[in-house]
């Protein structure tokens, strides 16, 4: 007895005909009625009652139909795992990075892990650093790109680079190239909860304050609705960078304060070493590495960007 011979007793069983069974298998009839007979030879009892028009399960066909359900549904339970276990051996490693980077990093990131390594199987995760944070610490990604972490975490963090804030408007507005940290309080802006609360820690000290009208943890609604004309918003310079711009967009810097985030890689402590992170950990820090050779974080290149669109 194997697992093909219960499968056409099952499928024999559930179509009452050793006709219909055949084209469903598909296997010629003679020889689907044969492996009926040897599988009655073998368990030495009768399974199937032949009828005038089709077949019906003895009592013995029905305890045999039972358990053959129950092998059928563990032996492809165990063909899954079995299959999972050796798409397994593909090396993976998740990366977490914010929605203000994931555009900016992944795509050559993703280019350059498969060129080194083919069997590399990257993949990436967006979220603020408070999620990726948690998530790191869980296991659920092997590293991330995080904004100002808290300080006191079990983690492994490396300084990539510092990024100035700027304030982003639209032309209608009528915002200059500099605007002064006082003049900030009368501009209504939009911002996500990880930024105001960046930026609201580097005011105290001034006593400043922001006029935020919402807070929305969503970096592309607010980049839509900057390009509507009515608000402005604090971000990174690179936010901005290489997006096509329906319209004005003015990148003003903020004199008075050196408004700006900290981007860091974090990993695990693991004493074991990983070749796979330990490849995909130096292809991050070579990639920042590259960007801000070319500008990407910097003022000034984004600036002349934003002017050059208008």
């Amino acid at each position: 007895m194997n697992l093909k011979t219960l499968r056409y007793f099952v499928t024999v069983a559930d179509s009452g005909s050793l006709t219909a069974a055949a084209a469903a298998i598909p296997i010629a009839q003679p020889a689907l009625t044969r492996q009926m007979r040897d599988l009655e030879s073998e368990v030495g009892v009768q399974l199937l009652q032949r009828l005038p028009r089709g077949v019906r399960l003895t009592p013995a066909g029905v305890t045999l139909y039972e358990s053959a359900q129950r092998i059928l549904t563990e032996a492809a339970r165990l063909g899954r795992r079995l299959s999972h276990s050796q798409q397994k051996e593909r090396t993976q490693v998740v990366l977490g990075a914010s929605p203000t980077l994931a555009r900016l990093l992944l795509p050559r990131l993703f280019e350059n892990c498969i060129d080194a390594l083919d069997e590399l199987e990257l993949r990436a995760r967006e979220a603020f650093t408070p999620a990726l944070l948690d998530w790191l610490e869980r296991g659920m990604i092997d590293l991330a790109v995080l904004t100002n972490p808290e300080p006191g975490r079990a983690l492994s963090f490396q300084p990539l680079l510092g990024e100035p804030f700027a304030l982003v408007s639209h032309a209608r507005m009528r915002i200059g190239p500099v605007v002064s940290v006082h003049q900030l309080a009368r501009i209504p802006l939009l911002m996500t909860s990880l930024h105001r609360g960046l930026v609201d820690r580097q005011l105290a000290s001034l006593g400043q304050s922001l006029q935020v009208r919402a807070e929305i943890d969503s970096v592309d609604s607010i980049c839509e609705l900057v390009l509507r004309g009515r608000w402005a918003t604090i971000m990174p310079v690179s936010v901005f960078r290489e997006t096509p711009q329906e319209g004005s967009i003015v990148m003003s810097e903020i004199s008075g304060v050196q408004l700006h985030r900290l981007l860091v890689l974090a990993t695990r402590i693991d004493p074991k070493p990983n070749p796979a992170l330990s490849l995909v950990h130096d292809l991050v820090v070579a990639e920042f590495a590259r960007m801000e050779r070319r500008g990407t974080f910097s003022f000034a290149a984004a600036a002349a960007e934003a002017t050059g669109r208008r």
